[in-house]
């Protein structure tokens, strides 16, 4: 089992489109693309963290989570729908802390300036900025934007 991170897919919303550089000329097209990305690299008995922002409505929501291979726990987003939303994820919380690798991940859709452990060695792994923001030592912007439309590893995360 490989451990994966991601955030705002946005699946389902026009105004992404509009807001980010994104190189798909449909809303379909961009839910097709990022489904086919994510299956490429994500295996059924793989585990997926969502930062947030996965889709614009419940029901979206609901279309895209069957599709998608892995176990998914949603960290929820400013624009994730109501708790109606939770069905088919393993997991939803606004916050989580893991241990990975010998690592200790904080995780959470925004970004933090100062985070639990930080200065014992935890990352931040985050969404919300699209790629916009500079890093900070031990913070890591997992969104779709910055990887290639596609979920991430943590290893690939400390290689970059």
């Amino acid at each position: 089992m490989t451990v994966f991170f991601t955030s705002d897919t946005h699946f389902g919303d026009h105004r992404v489109l509009n807001l980010y550089p994104r190189p798909f000329a449909t809303v379909a097209e961009m839910d097709a693309e990022l489904v086919r990305r994510w299956n490429a690299a994500v295996g059924p008995d793989d585990e997926v963290w969502h930062l947030g922002d996965f889709a614009r409505t419940s029901r979206r929501a609901g279309e895209v989570l069957g599709e998608l291979n892995g176990t998914k726990h949603l960290v929820v987003g400013n624009n994730d729908p109501g708790p109606e939303a939770a069905h088919g994820w393993a997991s939803v919380q606004p916050y989580a802390e893991l241990e990975l690798s010998g690592r200790r991940l904080v995780l959470c859709h925004y970004p933090f300036r100062s985070w639990n452990g930080q200065h014992k060695g935890a990352l931040n792994l985050h969404g919300h900025s699209h790629g916009r923001l500079k890093e900070m030592p031990r913070q890591f912007d997992v969104g779709v934007d910055v990887w290639d439309y596609r979920p991430v590893t943590l290893e690939r995360l400390l290689s970059r």
